[in-house]
Order: C-alpha cells, then structure tokens, then sequence
C-alpha cells in the first residue's frame, strides 16, 4: 500500500489545527479534543455549550470545500479498508478513548502544549499503537491491496 508524502499540506493542516486549538483555548477556554467535542455535540448538557461544538464541527466537516474553492482540486479521501474494518476501529478508538481521557488531538496537540505528563504517556502509547497497527496490517495480515 503506498502512502504519499505530502510535508507542504501536512504542515499547513498541522497549522490550521494548532491555530483552531488557540482560539478554542483562548475564546472559549476549552481544549480541543476531537472526540470530546463530537460527544458534547451528540449528548449537549447545554444550548452554550452545543453552539461552539456544531460550529467546530460544521468548519472541520467544510474545510475540503474551502480547499476545493481555492485551489480548484477537490480534496481526495482514500480509505483502503472494508466497511467492518472501519467499525471495527472506530469501537477499539471508542474505547481506548475512553479509558485514556482524551484522544490525541486532545493530548497530542493541547496537552502535551500544557506539559501535562499524562498527555505525553498517552501520546506515547497512542503512536506505539498506531505504529503496532500498521506493522500488523501492512506486513504481517497483508493490508488491502
């Protein structure tokens, strides 16, 4: 499976989501943590708190149409795994998410910033994982051609 080396769009999106975690913390004295937010978004305990999360959201879901109108080139999305492989994930993020307060947009950008050292644990084991996950995929199951 290829991947693509990408520094320049990698670099300006690392950018746009340190700039966004800024002004969340800064506006709003919130951490961004992707799956905090879209948690409040799903179960709201106020209108207030509700209002900024659909906001954060709506610009997440409608930043590849801004990048479209710019640069004239939809953005492509390639995911090479099945439906159930994606589930599947998804429950095992749900979960390790849970357990580890936070996902790693919210330890890895903002809480690392804030030297917290449960953040860097969690980053830690959030990037052994992944690279334990694309080893397995890649190498020892195959991956999906």
């Amino acid at each position: 499976m290829p991947t693509d080396f990408t520094p320049l769009a990698s670099l300006g999106g690392g950018i746009l989501i340190g700039l966004a975690s800024v002004l969340l913390m800064a506006n709003f004295g919130r951490l961004m943590g992707a799956t905090g937010i879209l948690a409040g978004f799903l179960m709201p305990t106020s209108r207030s708190e509700w209002g900024w999360r659909a906001s954060l959201l709506a610009g997440m879901v409608s930043a590849p149409v801004l990048v479209w109108s710019i640069i004239g080139q939809s953005v492509t999305v390639q995911v090479p795994v099945s439906t159930a492989a994606m589930i599947i994930g998804g429950l095992i993020v749900g979960v390790g998410v849970t357990f580890g307060g936070g996902c790693t947009s919210g330890h890895g950008v903002c809480g690392i910033a804030r030297l917290s050292p449960r953040s860097v644990v969690a980053t830690v084991v959030f990037m052994f994982a992944a690279v334990v996950t694309v080893y397995v995929t890649r190498h020892v199951i195959g991956g999906p051609a």
